[in-house]
């Protein structure tokens, strides 16, 4: 049974009208409204209302961001680690007390279920964990006696400004993903997250300002494109991280390296989901499902494409279809919790649905339908019911292109060859599983396909916060990862000393 919303979901008016909550800006330690801009609505996606106006930052603004992180830059970078591991020892708390207010947040603006804000909550404090380590990660090398009274060190030092551009599909996680590991190794940073779900950045910020953030270390930004290009061509600068669509990431990389950026920038996929036909029916049915309409799809990590390779279809489709039938779909705002919540916006829901109407025209067969959904509570929400496309063919638009939506494709394969080679076809690399009880047919997946994170008998392969999330091809575009030890290297740049002495024989050059 899916976990209940605590209550206090809705801001509201003295009359009891719909009230617009505040989306301020934080530069330099200062929360502040920003008037005078274009402004985008803040959607609450499960009833259809605009529930605050994020205002649409221009480079003024952007600049002030930046100038705030530059100067407060030498005091943080000189903190010792030990310190600045405290402050996030104390921020870590600070979102566990707060835990069900991020959660609540995370379900109105965005459309997760309570019990998927949760555990995406969980991961992002992992990463909060993890960055408590830092003065352990930030160890260097040393050999002494390189040449004779010659030793040789090796330290990591923070890079100076560090922005993060932030999707609209993890509103606390992601975020999570970068500044706690950013600051942690001694940068200051400019958040500027989605537009689309600003409200849970508002948030963890101000309770890191509780937790004792020094002014300026870390700064707040709204905004469009304009916010985006100017962050990117700032000259102070050092290090952009990008999470979000693959042509964005694309031009994430292209613009901020040519500007001189060091650049980390995550972008879209096609998972796909091998089913062999020694596969467990019943665990298999619950992984997929959960793998295909968990967060309503709308995650780069779902399982978007089901191979079954000779009789698993026959085995494991009506299972589930069965299953994704039975998911109950509503809003996710209220104490009474659905299986599966909106996706963003009417215009997102409107190309899910054209996608899975294209695939129908290009002669797929749509076996679980969910594109009639409506929600008697709800009827202004974005929702889409778990859908299943059979007989799916790789020449298809809906083969090809991300759907980020609750829509499963099925495609069938006579061995695991064809299914690797199919796999291997995708532009996209960031997942793939396989359902399989022969070790054999899993050791020869994982070493052959072209992915960066691999599964065995897991729908969502989904990496912690201590390994990296090694998306390949173009769901990446840099060299260094998110997370894991690849994160510290990404936020630090190495310098290496070499000492020589002389004075009183050493040093000297030793003589026969």
């Amino acid at each position: 049974m899916s976990a209940k919303l605590p209550k206090e979901n809705i801001t509201r008016g003295s009359n009891g009208a719909h009230k617009l909550t505040p989306c301020p800006v934080f530069i330099g330690g200062e929360w502040r409204e920003i008037g005078g801009v274009g402004t985008s609505p803040v959607f609450n996606p499960s009833r259809g209302e605009t529930i605050a106006e994020v205002p649409l930052c221009g480079a003024d603004v952007v600049d002030e961001a930046v100038e705030a992180a530059a100067d407060a830059f030498p005091a943080w970078r000189d903190t010792p680690p030990v310190e600045r591991a405290r402050l996030f020892f104390r921020y870590r708390q600070l979102v566990e007390d707060n835990f069900e207010r991020i959660c609540r947040t995370v379900c109105r603006e965005h459309g997760k279920t309570y019990a998927e804000a949760r555990g995406s909550a969980y991961r992002g404090i992992e990463n909060i964990e993890y960055a408590c380590g830092i003065p352990s990660l930030l160890f260097g090398d040393t050999l002494e006696n390189l040449a004779r009274g010659v030793d040789c060190e090796t330290m990591h030092q923070p890079l100076g400004v560090c922005v993060g551009i932030t999707p609209f599909n993890f509103p606390a996680m992601v975020p999570l993903w970068m500044f706690p590991l950013a600051l942690a190794c001694g940068n200051t940073f400019v958040l500027k997250p989605s537009e689309k779900v600003p409200l849970t950045a508002v948030l963890m910020i101000e309770l890191l300002e509780k937790a004792g953030l020094p002014k300026g270390v870390l700064n707040l930004v709204h905004g469009g494109r304009e916010c985006v290009d100017a962050l990117l061509v700032h000259p102070k600068v050092r290090a952009i991280s990008f999470v979000g669509s693959s042509p964005v990431a694309k031009y994430i990389y292209e613009t901020g390296t040519r500007n001189g950026k060091r650049v980390q920038a995550n972008g879209g996929a096609k998972n796909y989901v091998v089913v062999m036909p020694d596969a467990d029916v019943s665990n298999t049915v619950d992984a997929l499902s959960t793998a295909a309409f968990g967060c309503a799809g709308e995650r780069c990590m779902a399982g978007s494409t089901a191979i079954a390779v000779g009789k698993a279809a026959d085995r494991v489709l009506p299972s589930l279809v069965e299953a994704a039938r039975n998911i109950r779909v509503g809003p996710t705002d209220s104490e009474a919790q659905p299986d599966m919540g909106p996706v963003i916006t009417a215009q997102h829901r409107d190309r899910v649905l054209s996608l899975v109407a294209a695939g129908e025209s290009e002669g797929a067969k749509v076996i679980a339908d969910g594109r009639g959904v409506k929600i008697a509570d709800a009827p202004n929400g974005f929702f889409v019911g778990a859908t299943i496309v059979d007989q799916v063919a790789n020449e298809m638009t809906i083969a090809r292109e991300e759907v980020f939506g609750p829509v499963l494709n099925v495609m069938r394969m006579a061995d695991l060859d064809d299914a690797i080679e199919i796999a291997n076809r995708s532009a996209y690399g960031n997942g793939a599983s396989i359902f399989t009880n022969s070790g054999k047919a899993a050791r020869e997946f994982k070493n052959r396909v072209k992915a960066g994170m691999v599964g065995i008998n897991l729908g969502v392969p989904a990496t912690m916060a201590m390994f990296p999330f090694t998306g390949w091809d173009e769901s990446f575009y840099g060299d260094l990862h998110i997370q894991g030890r690849e994160g510290v290297q990404f936020y630090t740049q190495q310098k290496v000393v070499t000492t020589r002495w002389f004075g009183d024989g050493v040093g000297d050059v030793w003589k026969k």
